[in-house]
């Protein structure tokens, strides 16, 4: 900047000289060609600085683009290392959410760990207290004490839990262990209890006393109640050797009960609820009506007299009317009752006597079929009934309290299925009976329509013989008695597919 300005002084003072000279100024001329000379290396300086700027502006350059690129890199590490930092923060909350609810967890967990060891404790009897003491009061003070870290507490807590499973295990078949018991008379005995059940028995070394043992209000050793003589020596025995008949029932009646109700129909009818008493009533109503038509259908085989239709028939292919009707007189043959039926009033109309006597007998054959179909319907719909409202009761617990006893639900649920089953078996059992009474009325309704078609062809001579002998047309008679017997065949509203 230095050169410049001196080279803009000397063009001034170069101006300035040359304004002399075009006034007449001659003295001045030297000092022109000093400053034309100083003018001239300043030229030439300048020339050679921008010489130098133009050699240097090059690597500049490139140094500039190297620096951008670094700074460009720079710049990405600087974001992936801000979205790393951005996901390691994410990660870090997450980790101390999932680590609150785990705290959380094990507090509710030890929570319920606490109070199942008090829940534990009140279940015990008191000639347990003493085994299970250690491990109970260490459990209990475990969230008092400080010292202790999350996971000791824990550990005595569980160790409470493992006690308990312990003791479930010992108890099945019945377990034994020692301890001390008060008897009549102030003593206190060693000796063993044995707890069966909800029993406890407990026997002295001696053997003396030996008898129940019971809480005594006011003292943490049970009292002993003793038994008879030989009630008492069995108890003993049953507690030194862990085997022996029982002189009781330590169930309470229970087992009976339970035996008595599992497996068997009153238990499960009593279970059943209301509902199973119109159940009850349909099964009787449907067994009677199932013996009485059995009974009804062995009755008409036995009175079955083919001889008896067959001769009828001979008779009337003979000619003599009346002969049929003494032949057909007094049998119990329902085909021949029909025939001889028709025959005796054959003057007023032969079809429409052949269609009233065969829908006496049909009426006979289909006595009861209507109440069967009825039970069949309605016991699946009482049962349903049933389930219902069993059902209704078993999820109106789930609002009270015995939502902690989710046993009685379900097993609610199953009893009230227990009408629906019912109901099921009762239709079931009575669809085969109706199935077979209905296929022996149909058998029924085809013989006597295949006799009823078989006397009208034989007795078509004779009317017409009758007819022209008392001078009446025929035809027409003859005519609407084919008409009437085609509606007694096929009843109005069905048609030949129902009688296939």
């Amino acid at each position: 900047m230095g050169l410049l300005g001196m080279v803009l002084g000397f063009a001034v003072l170069g101006g300035s000289l040359s304004a002399q000279q075009a006034t007449g100024s001659a003295p001045l001329t030297p000092v022109a060609g000093s400053v034309r000379e100083d003018l001239e290396k300043s030229v030439q300086q300048l020339n050679e600085l921008r010489a130098s700027i133009e050699a240097e502006k090059v690597p500049l350059a490139k140094e500039l683009s190297a620096l951008e690129a670094k700074l460009r890199d720079l710049r990405q590490s600087q974001e992936s290392d801000s979205r790393s930092n951005d996901g390691m923060i994410l990660e870090v909350g997450q980790l101390k959410e999932a680590v609150r609810l785990r705290g959380e967890e094990a507090t509710y967990v030890s929570n319920l760990l606490d109070e199942y060891a008090r829940n534990f404790e009140s279940t015990l009897h008191v000639s347990e207290i003493s085994r299970y003491t250690p491990v109970l009061d260490a459990a209990k003070l475990a969230p008092l004490n400080k010292d202790l870290s999350a996971r000791q507490r824990a550990t005595l807590q569980v160790d409470v839990l493992k006690s308990s499973l312990g003791r479930l295990e010992d108890l099945l078949g019945g377990a034994r262990y020692p301890g001390q018991a008060v008897d009549p008379s102030g003593q206190v005995a060693d000796g063993t209890f044995a707890m069966i059940g909800p029993v406890v028995l407990f026997a002295a070394k001696d053997g003396n006393p030996s008898g129940l043992a019971i809480a005594q209000a006011g003292s943490a050793t049970p009292a002993v109640r003793p038994m008879e003589k030989e009630t008492g020596a069995d108890v003993a025995k049953v507690v030194r050797e862990g085997h022996g008949p029982l002189p009781l029932d330590p169930s309470l009646g229970g087992a009976l009960r339970e035996l008595i109700s599992r497996g068997s129909l009153l238990g499960y009818f009593k279970k059943g609820g209301p509902i199973m008493y119109p159940l009850l009533f349909a099964s009787l109503l449907a067994s009677t009506v199932i013996l009485e038509r059995l009974f009804f259908l062995g009755g008409v085989r036995r009175n079955r007299d083919p001889k008896a239709v067959q001769s009828i028939m001979s008779n009337i292919e003979a000619g003599n009317v009346d002969g049929a009707i003494r032949a057909g007189h007094g049998t119990k043959d329902f085909v021949a009752r029909t025939l001889v039926y028709a025959l005796a009033h054959r003057e007023k109309s032969l079809s429409n006597a052949l269609m009233r006597s065969s829908a006496q007998e049909l009426v006979r054959f289909e006595r009861g079929i209507s109440i069967l179909d009825t039970v069949i319907t309605m016991s699946p719909l009482l049962g349903l009934l049933g389930t219902v409202t069993g059902m209704m009761g078993s999820f109106g617990m789930l609002g009270g309290a015995e939502l902690s006893a989710p046993a009685q639900i379900t097993g609610g649920i199953a009893e009230a299925l227990i009408a629906t089953a019912f109901g099921l078996g009762i239709a079931i059992t009575c669809l085969v009976p109706l199935n077979y009474l209905h296929s022996k009325s149909e058998d029924a309704r085809h013989e006597m329509e295949d006799a009823a078609t078989h006397l009208e062809l034989l007795m078509k001579p004779i009317m017409e013989s009758e007819a022209r002998q008392a001078n009446t047309p025929f035809q027409s008679k003859f005519s609407e008695g084919v008409m009437a017997n085609a509606a007694m065949v096929f009843p109005p509203g069905n048609s030949l597919k129902d009688y296939a």
